[in-house]
C-alpha cells in the first residue's frame, strides 16, 4: 500500500525567484543534481550521482506554469508524479511538494521502503539546500549514491557548546529536527529517537566528550553515528559520520534525514530570531 509524500516549507524569496531556481538547469546543477536539462515544455530531467536511481534521466514534464512544476519520475519501473506548488506569502514563498507512490514512513523506518522510499529524505535534503541556495547561504552536502564513506562537514557560526546543547538537549533537538528524542547523557546511556516510551530498542551512547564528540551505536546492522565538534576561527566545525553498516545495504534514508536536519540545525543556532523552515515536515 502506498501513500502520497508531502512537504511544505517557507522559502526566503518571491515566487518568481523560486520558480527560476526550479527550472533553470544551471541553478539545478548548483543546489540539486549533478546533471540537469530543461527545455520546456518537452524536457525536464535530472540525473547523476546526487539523484535517487540516477544512472540516467527518468523524468518527463506534465505541467509547468508560473506557480507549478509537475513531472513524472519513473523509479525502478514505477511511475510517480511529483508536484511542486508555489504560493506567495508576503516576501516569501510557501512551497508544497507531493510525490505519489511513496511506501510510507513506517515502511522506510522498517527498512522496507525500497528505492522509492529513499525519496522521502531525498526531498527533505533537496528542499533544505534550495532554501540555503535562495538565501545565499553556504550549501550543505548533497547525497552521493556512488560513495561508501558517509562523512559530512558543516561550518557553523556558533560556539561548540551551543551546537552541542542543540544536539544533546531533547527540548532543543525537537525544535530543529522536528522529531522527539530522549537520552541518558553518559557512556552506556540510552539514546531514543521518538522517546523511550515509543522506542523499545534505543541506541547506546558509546562515546561522550561534552562540547567535542558523541558516538551513538544503533545496533547490529545499523551502525554508529558520530558527531565531532571543533572550534574553528570563532565558529564550529561539525563533522558527522556513519560507520559499521553493510556497504551492500547503504543507510541512505537515514543519512539524508540527518544531513537535511543539520541544515536546520545550522539555521537554529545561527539565526536570531529563528523561525522553522518547515511548515509541515510530512512525518
Amino acid at each position: 500500500m502506498t501513500e502520497t509524500l508531502a512537504f511544505t516549507l517557507r522559502l526566503p524569496a518571491p515566487v518568481e525567484r523560486v520558480h527560476t531556481a526550479l527550472t533553470d538547469p544551471a541553478e539545478l546543477r548548483t543546489w540539486f543534481a549533478e546533471h540537469a536539462e530543461v527545455a520546456l515544455p518537452d524536457t525536464y530531467a535530472f540525473w547523476g550521482r546526487h539523484t535517487v536511481a540516477g544512472a540516467e534521466p527518468a523524468q518527463r514534464p506534465l505541467t509547468v506554469d508560473a506557480t507549478t512544476v509537475r513531472f513524472a519520475w519513473t523509479i525502478e519501473g514505477t511511475e510517480t508524479t511529483v508536484e511542486l506548488a508555489l504560493k506567495p506569502e508576503g516576501d516569501e514563498t510557501l512551497l508544497s511538494l507531493t510525490q505519489t507512490e511513496f511506501p510510507g514512513w513506517g515502511a522506510v523506518a522498517g527498512g522496507d521502503g525500497g528505492t522509492i522510499g529513499l525519496t522521502g529524505t531525498f526531498w527533505a535534503l533537496a528542499l533544505a539546500n534550495l532554501a540555503d541556495h535562495l538565501a545565499g547561504r553556504e550549501l550543505g552536502p548533497l547525497p552521493d549514491f556512488t560513495a561508501t564513506d558517509l562523512r559530512a562537514e558543516y561550518l557553523i557560526d556558533a560556539a561548540p557548546e551551543k551546537v552541542y546543547r542543540a544536539l544533546m538537549d531533547p527540548a532543543e533537538f525537537v525544535e530543529w529536527f522536528n522529531a522527539p528524542m530522549e537520552l541518558e547523557p553518559r557512556v552506556g546511556g540510552r539514546w531514543a529517537m521518538g522517546g523511550f516510551e515509543h522506542n523499545p530498542n534505543p541506541a547506546t551512547i558509546t562515546e561522550l566528550e561534552p562540547d567535542r564528540r558523541i558516538t551513538v551505536d544503533f545496533g547490529a546492522g545499523l551502525g554508529q553515528s558520530t558527531w565531532e565538534l571543533a572550534e574553528s576561527g570563532g565558529k564550529t566545525r561539525l563533522t558527522f559520520s556513519q560507520s559499521g553498516f553493510d556497504p551492500q545495504d547503504m543507510p541512505w534514508a537515514g543519512w539524508m534525514g540527518w544531513i537535511s536536519g543539520f541544515a536546520e540545525l545550522r539555521r537554529y543556532v545561527e539565526l536570531d530570531p529563528w523561525t522553522p523552515l518547515w511548515a509541515d515536515a510530512g512525518v
